[in-house]
């Protein structure tokens, strides 16, 4: 078994050491034995593991679902199945949040078009929308972008 400290398992996984850290503390890695002088033990796998954590929040997979991922890699009974539907979710959450971003890019253009960038704030649409003096998303009602 290879013993790595846990700045060197950091290291090799492209995480900080308190990241390392936290990860034990939610239970996402292994607490790894100590040594007789009571440093913490890694091994490889322990590499392997954040480096799975470090990619799939790249994909947008939070701690939560990161940790059923990693519980699905270690279950002997789990299919290709079990995962498909677990990616397929997070496709669906990302397609809402593109959805909701689009909106707000929508919105933010219209304010911005309507704001010609000269004089005062005193009367500035975007400043208004945002203080609630007129709606902020194009796809309200009567929607008027300034005056």
């Amino acid at each position: 078994m290879t013993s790595l400290t846990v700045g060197q398992v950091a290291r090799r996984a492209g995480v900080g050491v308190e990241t390392v850290r936290f990860y034990e503390r939610e239970g996402l890695l292994a607490e790894p034995p100590r040594r007789a002088s009571g440093y913490r033990q890694y091994d490889d796998q322990a590499v392997s593991v954040l480096r799975f954590i470090r990619r799939a929040k790249a994909l947008g997979f939070t701690l939560q679902e990161i940790k059923g991922l990693l519980a699905l890699r270690l279950d002997g009974s789990a299919t290709r199945s079990d995962v498909r539907e677990r990616a397929s979710a997070k496709l669906i959450d990302i397609d809402a949040k593109i959805r909701d971003l689009q909106r707000m890019r929508d919105a933010l253009t219209g304010l911005t078009a309507a704001c010609h960038g000269d004089g005062p704030t005193d009367g500035c649409p975007i400043l208004d929308a945002l203080g609630g003096e007129f709606p902020v998303s194009p796809l309200d009602p009567g929607v008027r972008y300034g005056a």
